[in-house]
């Protein structure tokens, strides 16, 4: 690779960096007037209260400006199946402890938030030797409502539905079927934390079945999809879920 880089004398090279430096100092000023605009976006009246829990209990979230007026939330990406937190957060968790200083110098108070449980979180940050505030929103929708985690219905209707579709009717012509299978609430080792929480009542509410899916419902729809008696059915997403995803 370095065989076929251009290789130039230092007058040549200061040419070029000049070049660049233009056209770095005009993207620049385009970012900087972006910069003015996203600050100048109305904001937006939150009704919905919303209550966290955190190693001093629970806080709502007007609680969290600790009397600021301005506050830094930072999406740690944290399942309630995982026992850690994602390796990237965690990298960049790893430079949290110090700033609120600085921060609440300027009038602004930092968290993070996660949807795992509380218990969780604090074993990680033990684990990790971490002392910045960082909050559970595992018993509230907040993650939800800012779009930063999604329900299985949302996942389906996106990232499944979707793509299903448009690869179903490209493989049409070739006689390929393309179908997809999504799942609700089923009962795994994974889902366990969540069916002895209670989000288990709420989930349970919104199901008409009322009842969580068995990976083996998950299997005979899966069985149906490969059968001949499916032949002529393709682009489908095929929700298994009890109803949930209706409401």
């Amino acid at each position: 690779m370095t065989a076929q880089h251009k290789v130039v004398s230092h007058d040549e090279w200061i040419e070029a960096r000049k070049r660049l430096l233009a056209k770095e100092k005009e993207f620049t000023r385009a970012r900087d007037v972006l910069s003015q605009q996203r600050r100048d976006l109305p904001w937006e009246r939150v009704e919905k209260t919303y209550v966290f829990e955190g190693a001093g209990g629970q806080e709502t979230l007007a609680d969290l400006f600790a009397g600021k007026s301005q506050l830094i939330v930072y999406h740690f990406m944290f399942d309630p199946a995982w026992d850690a937190g994602c390796k990237s957060c965690s990298f960049w968790a790893d430079n949290f402890d110090g700033i609120d200083v600085h921060l609440a110098h300027r009038d602004v108070s930092f968290i993070a938030i996660s949807r795992a449980p509380y218990g969780k979180l604090a074993a990680y940050k033990r684990r990790m030797g971490w002392r910045f505030k960082w909050m559970s929103s595992f018993e509230n929708d907040f993650n939800y409502d800012y779009h930063v985690s999604f329900t299985a219905e949302e996942v389906a209707k996106g990232a499944i539905v979707q793509p299903t579709k448009s690869m179903a009717i490209e493989l049409a012509c070739h006689n390929i079927q393309v179908n997809a299978i999504a799942p609700g609430w089923i009962e795994t080792d994974m889902t366990a934390v969540v069916r002895s929480s209670p989000m288990n009542d709420a989930i349970l509410a919104r199901t008409p079945a009322n009842r969580w899916g068995k990976s083996e419902e998950i299997i005979g729809a899966a069985m149906f999809l490969a059968s001949r008696g499916a032949d002529f059915v393709t682009g489908v997403t095929l929700s298994v879920d009890g109803s949930y995803s209706i409401f």
